[in-house]
């Protein structure tokens, strides 16, 4: 499905409801792919991947993939080296088909309908996702869900970005800011302690003070928590803002390569920035490129 609004481009799948091309301008009006996936729809189907898929149930880990609700202990399978469920179990619903219809040029509307007991979550889910590309080239994603009884939700996209469009180079050049000054610590198996840490000027996770940063810059740090996940991948809790017209920032990817920068934006009170750390040159993307560590955020 491709949604065009005369300047850019998005090119989606209804096979895990994945972005599978972004073309935006550079800096002299030229287009260029701006996220990692494959030419075709095999490799999305036997490659294990998040390449750009709208991800469910539930995004990120769950502890032992153990949670209790309403006071039972509901068991999940545990598909992140056998320590916690991840992005919904092996089946999550990037691997999966959603249905689709395409209402305009701009618009197109993902549903899932999740059985209960789906990788062992309860309850029946409907879930839509909406994907609107604006005449600002914004890419709107807008999710909703309904439940047929109590249950754990927590759905995103899981796009890998390299503005350069060229992914045999490191995203560790690229600029980032990221309107936060605190984290949410993991412990060695990238699960949150429950701490709220402050964030202090200058050090590895200030994306904030002087603003801009080189990705690159501490990302080999000698410093516990990206030791743990390779790199950044870690929770910013959002700093506020007071603005009625519009979302609030989160962040803002820049390639001065290119000259092409994301300003993401949302309602949600963290952001994930994953640096791409677990991807190690096994993979070929489009075009037959070798996606070596680093090569999207």
């Amino acid at each position: 499905y491709t949604l065009d609004n005369g300047k850019m481009e998005v090119c989606i799948t209804n096979f895990g409801g994945r972005i599978v091309s972004i073309m935006a301008p550079d800096r002299n009006g030229e287009l260029r792919d701006v996220v990692l996936g494959f030419d075709n729809i095999k490799d999305y189907q036997t490659i294990p991947s998040d390449f750009g898929a709208a991800i469910g149930r539930f995004a990120n880990r769950i502890d032992g993939g153990k949670f209790v609700l309403d006071g039972e202990t509901i068991q999940l399978p545990c598909n992140d080296n056998g320590k916690n469920c991840l992005h919904g179990g092996p089946t999550g619903w990037q691997y999966q088909v959603y249905e689709a219809e395409q209402t305009d040029n701009t618009t197109l509307v993902l549903t899932m309908v999740s059985p209960d007991g789906d990788n062992n979550f309860p309850g029946e889910v409907t879930a839509h996702v909406t994907y609107t590309l604006t005449e600002e080239n914004a890419i709107v994603m807008a999710y909703d869900a309904t439940t047929t009884k109590p249950t754990v939700i927590n759905m995103t996209n899981h796009s890998y970005f390299n503005l350069s469009g060229d992914p045999s180079k490191s995203i560790e050049k690229d600029s980032l800011l990221i309107v936060s000054k605190q984290t949410t610590p993991v412990n060695a198996n990238m699960i949150p302690t429950g701490e709220i840490r402050d964030i202090e000027p200058g050090t590895p996770f200030d994306f904030l003070t002087e603003g801009f940063r080189c990705i690159g810059d501490d990302i080999d740090a000698d410093d516990e928590q990206l030791q743990f996940a390779g790199g950044y991948d870690h929770n910013w809790i959002l700093v506020p803002q007071e603005n009625s017209l519009d979302l609030p920032i989160a962040c803002v990817l820049y390639c001065p390569e290119s000259g092409i920068a994301v300003v993401e934006k949302t309602d949600m009170p963290g952001i994930q920035v994953y640096s791409g750390n677990f991807l190690n040159g096994t993979v070929k993307g489009k075009h037959g490129i070798t996606y070596n560590k680093r090569a999207g955020i």
